[in-house]
């Protein structure tokens, strides 16, 4: 069992708290037992699974999951996982895991084929990062886009406001204006939401191939992205209130196209 927060292991995996080490080893910190439960889920290998006793024995068969996809596994007294993890009060594991590849879960399927996709431009916000992709896995989206100067995909908010659906969804960092002009070329309905839009979101068909494209939390969409749109809609509040949080607003306009494509509900 590892107990000394001076011990050479325990001091590297500490390091890991920092977003710039983890992109120096390109890995991930998982914490807590449902990201451990969804990784094991969806066969995702953990480099170095940490655990103390008493969750090993509370969840033997997870524990044993866990193990047959890590390549090294520590014992480590309470203390010492405290210290490795970012949470203030972690449930007893925390693991590392390699990042994984861009759009790894859908690598062999043709960009032409996206039914409902998410596009994000410099989303700052962990949490609304993570809650879209629990949101977008909810209703059936193919995946999402996020541009270059989001928040890290990788940030430990980000998988834990997923809920372990991170695991599920194609996630792929990208020029969103390119991809955009990309998508809108190949038929894909391109829709951007503004206050001033004419049409109201559920007057738009969205039974088509269609990629939402949603903005900064402050700043809104860029004129370049906004450019590249082949519809415009708003979602109307009442006077008084400026606008919807970006990851409500993604809700309502993903599951008004899961309305509108009721008969593919199974």
């Amino acid at each position: 069992m590892l107990t000394s927060l001076q011990n050479p292991t325990v001091k590297q995996l500490r390091k890991l708290q920092q977003a710039k080490e983890r992109r120096k080893q390109a890995v991930l910190l998982l914490e807590g037992t449902h990201l451990i439960e969804a990784a094991c889920e969806a066969n995702y290998p953990l480099q170095v699974l940490c655990y103390t006793e008493q969750w090993q024995q509370r969840y033997a068969d997870l524990y044993q999951r866990a193990l047959a996809q890590s390549e090294q596994i520590e014992l480590v007294s309470p203390a010492v996982l405290k210290s490795i993890a970012s949470t203030v009060t972690p449930d007893g594991v925390v693991a590392i895991a390699p990042q994984r590849n861009a759009w790894q879960a859908a690598a062999s399927r043709p960009t032409g084929d996206i039914s409902l996709g998410i596009m994000l431009e410099a989303l700052q916000d962990p949490g609304n990062l993570g809650t879209i992709i629990r949101t977008a896995a909810g209703a059936g989206s193919d995946g999402l886009w996020l541009s270059d100067d989001s928040v890290d995909v990788g940030n430990p908010k980000v998988l834990r406001a997923s809920v372990g659906q991170w695991f599920r969804l194609p996630i792929e960092t990208v020029d969103i204006t390119e991809k955009a002009q990309q998508l809108k070329a190949q038929g894909v309905q391109v829709v951007a939401t503004s206050a001033i839009a004419s049409l109201n979101y559920w007057q738009l068909d969205l039974r088509s191939p269609t990629v939402f494209v949603m903005g900064n939390e402050g700043a809104g969409l860029s004129e370049s992205l906004m450019a590249c749109a082949s519809e415009v809609v708003k979602i109307p509040v009442v006077p008084g209130v400026e606008s919807l949080n970006v990851a409500v607003s993604t809700a309502v306009l993903l599951y008004e196209a899961l309305r509108q494509r009721s008969h593919m509900i199974p």
